[in-house]
């Protein structure tokens, strides 16, 4: 009879442990619920979220080594991105290499309603084309789909790569990316362009007005990590950028945020952010 107690005691704390251990497995997070609160945590709040977003790379590392090494590389390119970037206005740094090897991409800019490009968007040619002429064996993508209200056939991309070809850019340098309608999607696609009909590209220059050069850099940067065979493996980097000196604009870490979860998969979410609908009130508060 005592034994039979005993092996009945200790079925139960068996039962126990398993229903523990299955709650713990249960309660674990997936790696985009991990990823969504790191991003939205830093895109809130900051440097202020350091000691939450190490937290959350070492629940990430636990459920997912390799997506933490690179987010934990993207993490610290956003930070940079803030800190360390140097803006070059109107022509990127000097000891780049002049091969095609090399790319400048052009981020695009909303159409008029016409389809006729705005202000902006020649001004960022403008810069383009003075760094197609200084490194005349680069390419040059240009990048933004169908913004224009009244004319359905007008792209960003395909009025640009027009301006450029009619002021002198040979067309075989001219790379049109014509789909994307945000600054992750000019990343995604222009990615999946250079993989599959210029693998030789290496370096990327992105152009744009100054106030968006740090998402620009930013999300090409973490584009690139994300499709490496593996972190710090990454074949395309971004090494300079041309800037026009716009009066006015900016672009919020917050922005960013919903930027980088596009780029994770999740674009629902994102654009939940862009249109400021998104209620970070639902995180937990900074610990």
């Amino acid at each position: 009879m005592k034994q039979g107690k005993q092996i009945l005691i200790l079925c139960l704390a068996a039962i126990l442990l398993l229903t523990s251990a299955c709650g713990q497995r249960t309660a674990r997070r997936s790696t985009q619920e991990i990823i969504e609160e790191m991003v939205v945590d830093y895109g809130s709040y900051g440097d202020e979220a350091d000691r939450q977003v190490k937290a959350l790379l070492k629940e990430l590392k636990a459920a997912d080594k390799d997506a933490a090494a690179r987010w934990e590389r993207i993490m610290a390119l956003w930070k940079s991105s803030h800190t360390a970037l140097t803006l070059h206005y109107d022509d990127p740094t000097a000891d780049l290499p002049d091969t095609d090897e090399l790319c400048f991409v052009v981020l695009g800019f909303q159409l008029n309603p016409d389809g006729s490009m705005r202000d902006e968007l020649l001004a960022r040619l403008t810069v383009a084309l003075r760094c197609a002429e200084r490194y005349p064996n680069a390419l040059i993508v240009c990048t933004g789909g169908g913004t224009a209200a009244e004319d359905e056939t007008a792209t960003e991309a395909g009025r640009m790569a027009d301006w450029l070809i009619e002021s002198g850019v040979d067309p075989k340098r001219v790379i049109v990316e014509d789909k994307s309608l945000t600054t992750a999607q000019n990343a995604i696609y222009t990615f999946d362009i250079l993989a599959e009909r210029y693998p030789q590209v290496r370096e990327l220059v992105i152009v744009s007005s100054d106030y968006h050069i740090a998402t620009g850099t930013l999300l090409f940067g973490a584009e690139a990590i994300l499709r490496a065979s593996s972190a710090g493996e990454e074949t395309v980097k971004v090494v300079s950028n041309a800037a026009w000196k716009a009066p006015s604009g900016t672009l919020s870490t917050m922005f960013q945020a919903g930027a980088l979860i596009e780029l994770s998969g999740d674009v629902e979410t994102a654009f939940e952010i862009y249109f400021d609908t998104y209620d970070i009130h639902e995180l937990p508060p900074l610990k």
